[in-house]
């Protein structure tokens, strides 16, 4: 090896703790072009994280302490994610030419107007986005979360021997790693309106990005546990037995037109549901695309049945496609698991801002 791709000492692992898994990510960089270090999913205990909230933090930390072996790394500062839902974020318009210190200290005074909590208990970030239309104002991106939601993945990590130097928002990780997607999307990025849908496991969240920007974010409870949950019913395995054949398959025949059919039905139903939402909301009556994220995207066909009963160019998220790989990485896995990975991806990317 030349070295090309020397780790710095900035090098963030990209930490997920979905609903039923922490997943692990860790990326160099060198020039442009990114290289996938060690990568590794754990599952989590039943009802360890409970829509998006950490409740049994020791288990969620043995989880993450899990990963990190599995994952063979040795880095040990990282970046986590707090739910959208936990999130108020809020665009104001600020005095051009503030350096960060002023603007920090005008936005405490500003924001108890815009958070509906006791400032103390509250976690507060923010992001000079541009010029604002007034001339000489900017337009800054202000986010507000409830400090325990930021203190129990801190205290998760730190339970694994790891430090959280970044808390970032899922919604903006997924934007970040939607950045990554320009060969699979094609055309014009630029105009571009894309649709992505993340299927979790309990939850599905709709992000609608405009010239790579979100516009529009709406969560809903639905996920591919409910597929678990009927394979477990009709088959009577365990929990464990029906999330594996899940994933490898050597489910009776009757599984294809029984079971994953009518469940892939049930996805297109929450997608064009979804659509319509953000359609009603406003400007937009259309996406140009839809990107399918997290766990259940990895469905075969799913994204080819949107695509016909949508009427969308449907495809599924694959950051890594123009990456290179540490020998460490089973490029098959990495590539099955690639949808999943978006969050952890954006998250890991926090490494060479």
């Amino acid at each position: 090896m030349l070295g090309l791709f020397t780790k710095k000492a900035n090098t963030l692992l990209g930490i997920d703790i979905s609903s039923t898994s922490v997943k692990l990510l860790e990326l160099s960089r060198s020039g442009g072009r990114y290289r996938v270090e060690a990568y590794a999913v754990e599952p989590l205990p039943p009802n360890a994280v409970i829509e998006k909230n950490v409740v049994e933090l020791d288990g969620v930390g043995q989880a993450v302490a899990r990963v990190i072996v599995k994952a063979r790394t040795g880095v040990k500062s990282a970046a986590v994610a707090v739910a959208g839902s936990a999130v108020i974020t809020k665009t104001i318009e600020m005095e051009g030419g503030l350096n960060d210190d002023e603007l920090e200290n005008q936005l405490k005074i500003e924001a108890d107007q815009y958070i509906p909590y006791p400032l103390e208990e509250v976690a507060l970030d923010f992001e000079v986005r541009g010029p604002a239309r007034n001339s000489g104002r900017v337009d800054v991106l202000l986010a507000a979360c409830r400090r325990e939601n930021v203190e129990v993945r801190e205290a998760a990590l730190g339970l694994a021997g790891l430090t959280a130097k970044v808390v970032d928002v899922e919604a903006f990780a997924l934007e970040r790693a939607c950045g990554l997607l320009g060969a699979q999307l094609g055309g014009d990025q630029a105009g571009m309106t894309v649709a992505v849908v993340d299927i979790g496991a309990t939850m599905t969240t709709l992000s609608v990005l405009h010239k790579g920007r979100t516009i529009y974010s709406r969560e809903q409870l639905f996920g591919g546990l409910q597929l678990t949950e009927e394979i477990q019913r009709r088959y009577g395995l365990s929990w464990e037995e029906s999330g594996l054949a899940k994933k490898k398959g050597g489910l009776p025949d009757d599984y294809d037109s029984e079971v994953l059919q009518p469940f892939k039905d049930a996805v297109v139903q929450q997608v064009s549901r979804s659509l319509q939402f953000f359609f009603a909301s406003g400007q937009f009556n259309d996406v140009d695309c839809i990107v399918l994220a997290g766990g259940t995207a990895s469905i075969p066909g799913l994204d080819r049945l949107i695509q016909q009963k949508v009427g969308t160019r449907t495809l599924v998220a694959n950051p890594f496609a123009d990456m290179s790989l540490s020998n460490k990485v089973n490029a098959g896995v990495l590539a099955s698991d690639a949808p999943a990975l978006m969050i952890a991806c954006g998250l890991a990317m926090r490494s060479f801002d």
